[in-house]
């Protein structure tokens, strides 16, 4: 871009005038309103729909002969990025985009300004070409790509250099807890500034031989930062421990604790566990965030008519529901969710958690601790001498618990509780494992709704994609999918999703309803009765078909479908699922696409088939 088109004033209206973008009509509407409400002009012509944003920036781009850039969907080089420090970058509304032998590509949201312009030269000290990009776009990527990955590095660097200089003692450590200019406090205040930034759920601090590990888990999967220097983990964990109320000279057992802290103005709950290994203690900090609101049962994702009767389930007087899954499958949230639903003046709630993770007005939470011998059981049996409605247990771990639950169930009480099972009808299984009655279950379970988190193909770098010959033959051995049927998409990676193709969560739910014919199988114990009266409701809808579903609908990709449903104990059945079979999201889209699907399907192989 040449110096003179950077002095010369731009006048956006006549600019587009120029370019034939708008009218003369509609520039003098929009100056009126503009004097009206006081906004910049851009901003007026958009919101009256004279012209996109895209169309302003492009125009724009034409004049100064520069390039306009969407960096949404840049591929950015994290050291690149950082030849210019992220102070100067916000200051000046710049970013590094690339670079090669023939200087700098930066992107900036005002051109025009000369003295940005002057003072990115003069620090970079290399030939710059400019581009335009949108200002908006520029401050939520530099969020994204300036993560407090350097100056987390620098201050445990800090920290090793004074650990160098000697040995901090442990009433020193203690001493200074509420000095904001301790390196080790500094260094702990941004890795959780980073997690918080970054959506994470866990924070794992991990040493190795000569190194330090930060692991974040974001949308389900690990991301990595390693530091050097092994003695700054030791001074790490030792002021963690502290402030999680922990013995600091126990090394050699695993201890569990929790503190709370602030960060950006957000109340995070943290729940700490350390565990000995070979290069020293590791820990893991699972963040819960208490001013986060608590979703909805609307806000949950189900689709609704499922929704419908999960809802009809936990609005009964009395029986048992059950949430399974994995760890990390949102049944916590679900839970909640159902507790949040019902809590009103006339019902009495108590939970039995270990440990209480959210805190709800109105609602009683004990907290079991084993140390004492307040354990599950014990809890529970106080727990319905407290006259409740509804008894929460946050996990069934043993037949007691399981008999006591069970009981309260058939005598007047609603029982929501979550077991780890793989799918909602193996919980079955796995409570005539424990030892529960077959008459026992048959009576008091409602319902069990198993759950499964999938990451969110991101859309900021979203493109059509098509099947895999493995994912075809996944397909193939699938009830009520056919590749070429499906419509999927994939990210291509960009800065929003950390160059990851995803961004966010989804989760997908099977629900069971306990009818006569499921309960008198479950009676008798007759387990393959049980599973074919399962597959031969028309609602039931198996979690691998609901995966499925949400990657025809592009919101996920078929390969985390197939990821996340393998390794299910149940698959499913070919000659359970007939052509009346519809999926409970087609309530919300018409006809559904495996429901069309399904239906051809079962015409071409008959009535037949075989268990996968």
């Amino acid at each position: 871009m040449s110096t003179e088109a950077r002095k010369r004033r731009i006048r956006l209206g006549e600019l587009l005038l120029e370019q034939r973008l708008i009218t003369e009509e509609q520039l003098k509407k929009a100056l009126g309103e503009q004097k009206r409400t006081g906004l910049k002009l851009g901003r007026v012509l958009t919101d009256l729909g004279f012209v996109s944003d895209q169309v302003i920036h492009e125009a724009l781009a034409k004049h100064l002969q520069i390039p306009f850039v969407d960096v949404r969907h840049m591929q950015l080089t994290p050291a690149t990025v950082r030849l210019l420090p992220e102070v100067h970058a916000r200051r000046f509304r710049a970013l590094v985009l690339k670079s090669d032998t023939q200087g700098l590509t930066v992107g900036m949201s005002d051109p025009t300004d000369l003295l940005a312009y002057d003072e990115l030269a003069a620090r970079l000290k290399r030939p710059l070409k400019l581009a335009l990009v949108r200002d908006a776009d520029l401050m939520k990527v530099m969020d994204v790509v300036y993560r407090r990955t350097d100056e987390i590095a620098s201050i445990a660097h800090e920290v090793g250099e004074e650990l160098r200089e000697g040995d901090i003692d442990l009433a020193r450590l203690a001493a200074d807890e509420g000095s904001p200019d301790a390196p080790v406090i500094r260094l702990i205040q941004t890795i959780f500034q980073d997690a918080v930034q970054m959506h994470a759920s866990d924070v794992h601090i991990e040493p190795a031989e000569s190194v330090l590990r930060v692991r974040q888990r974001v949308d389900g999967n690990l991301q990595e930062q390693v530091i050097d220097g092994r003695r700054v983990a030791s001074a790490l964990v030792t002021r963690l421990k502290l402030m999680s109320g922990l013995d600091i000279a126990e090394k050699r057992l695993p201890q569990d604790g929790r503190f709370s802290v602030k960060i950006n103005g957000k109340s995070i709950d943290v729940r700490v566990a350390t565990m000995p290994t070979q290069y020293g203690e590791t820990m893991v900090l699972r963040l819960l965030d208490q001013s986060t609101n608590l979703l909805s049962l609307d806000d949950l994702g189900m689709p609704e008519a499922l929704l419908a009767r999960f809802r009809a389930l936990i609005e009964r007087s009395a029986g048992m529901v059950l949430v399974t899954g994995p760890t990390g499958s949102g049944k916590t949230t679900t839970l909640y969710s159902a507790v949040s639903h019902l809590n009103r003046t006339d019902t009495k709630i108590i939970t039995v958690e270990d440990p209480v993770e959210y805190r709800l007005d109105r609602v009683n939470q004990v907290q079991v601790n084993q140390k004492i011998g307040l354990d599950f059981a014990r809890v529970l049996r106080t727990t319905l001498r407290q006259d409740p409605d509804v008894v929460l247990i946050g996990e069934m771990r043993d037949r007691e618990t399981v008999d006591i639950a069970l009981r309260a169930a058939i005598t007047g009480h609603l029982v929501l509780s979550t077991l780890h099972t793989m799918g909602a009808i193996p919980t079955i299984h796995r409570l005539l494992d424990m030892g529960a009655a077959g008459y026992m279950i048959a009576a008091s379970v409602q319902g069990i709704i198993a759950q499964r988190l999938l990451r969110r193909v991101c859309e900021s770098c979203a493109r059509p994609t098509e099947a895999s010959d493995s994912e075809r033959a996944w397909l193939a051995a699938r009830p009520g999918t056919r590749a070429r049927a499906l419509e999927l998409r994939i990210g291509a990676g960009c800065t929003y999703c950390n160059l990851s193709g995803y961004r966010g969560r989804v989760a997908v739910y099977e629900l069971l309803e306990i009818d006569r014919t499921l309960a008198e199988a479950i009676r008798r114990g007759d387990l393959r009765a049980l599973d074919e009266a399962a597959h031969a409701r028309p609602d039931y809808v198996s979690l691998t078909q609901s995966a499925v579903e949400l990657a025809t609908r592009g919101i996920t990709t078929l390969a985390e479908a197939i990821a996340v449903t393998s390794g299910l104990e149940e698959e499913e059945d070919l000659s359970g699922v007939t052509a009346s079979w519809r999926s409970p999201f087609a309530a919300s889209r018409g006809d559904s696409l495996l429901a069309d699907v399904l239906s051809e399907s079962a015409a071409a192989s008959g009535s037949g088939g075989e268990r996968t």
